[in-house]
């Protein structure tokens, strides 16, 4: 991956991501650009709405020069204001650009950060055909890709989370390939042979991996992969994500919510 773009804003887990982002771009010779976008109100006086504040000013401003401090060493880095305060308007530009990108790195939403929309990562997965690197607003991170986990359930969006996942992972690292079910599940058996096609592709590009198959018996397939995640002391989980085309709209997706609100490691989402 050559072109990579970072979400910045002025919450403190910004610092964590983007030292994660340079890392990345370091690794893999890449170019960085980081985006400043966050909501804010505009400054009205009388029937006129001054832009930019001065609170939304002292914020990119820092959020600049802390990229451009972080980013000194790589060879192509470029620090972009891309909103004036709308959520709305964070949205699409953020989709948009993301598209001339082949990765983007967000933050773990939380609902303590009002600076950030709430369905910025959802949109920019679903809308702009681009893997999203997400960062967990705890922990540190300084890098990532060298014990992926990749999940699979033979749908069309693990295999483009997998095939993402590939191009970020070192070639000497040690990755396993894991599938979570539920007792009874019919696919059970298929799903044993598919694995190995899928422990067959990491090989093909120079990447050890090995296949696990684990039940959910007690506990949800999300919270099931997070477990096999910290007993594998992954640094990486690699998911097919907003899936379940055919199901409700209330349901659809629901499992990658649940993975952004409670990840406790970086996670690579593909739609």
């Amino acid at each position: 991956m050559r072109n990579l773009l970072v979400h910045l804003d002025s919450s403190a887990p910004t610092k964590s991501r983007l030292e994660l982002a340079v890392a990345l771009a370091t690794r893999m010779g890449s170019r960085l650009v980081g985006i400043f976008a966050q909501t804010q109100r505009s400054v009205t006086s009388g029937v006129v709405a001054a832009w930019p504040p001065a609170e939304y000013v002292a914020a990119r401003k820092a959020a600049e020069e802390a990229f451009t401090a972080a980013a000194a060493g790589l060879a192509d880095c470029v620090f972009m204001d891309i909103n004036r305060g709308e959520e709305s308007d964070i949205l699409v530009q953020a989709v948009d650009l993301a598209r001339h990108f082949d990765l983007v790195i967000c933050g773990q939403p939380v609902s303590e950060n009002h600076t950030m929309p709430g369905d910025l990562i959802e949109r920019i997965v679903v809308d702009s055909g681009r893997p999203v690197l997400v960062v967990p607003h705890a922990g540190h991170f300084p890098d990532t890709g060298r014990k992926p986990m990749f999940t699979w359930n033979d749908s069309r969006e693990a295999a483009r989370a997998f095939v993402d996942g590939i191009r970020i992972t070192v070639k000497d690292a040690e990755a396993v390939v894991v599938s979570v079910s539920k007792p009874g599940d019919p696919e059970i058996g298929y799903r044993k042979a598919s694995l190995q096609f899928a422990v067959a592709h990491l090989k093909a590009h120079g990447i050890k991996g090995r296949a696990d198959q684990a039940l959910a018996s007690d506990i949800g397939l999300m919270d099931a992969l997070l477990n096999e995640a910290a007993d594998f002391g992954a640094d990486l989980l690699v998911l097919g994500a907003f899936g379940g085309q055919g199901y409700p709209r209330f349901s659809r997706g629901s499992g990658s919510r649940f993975m952004l609100k409670h990840m406790t490691l970086p996670v690579l989402l593909s739609h």
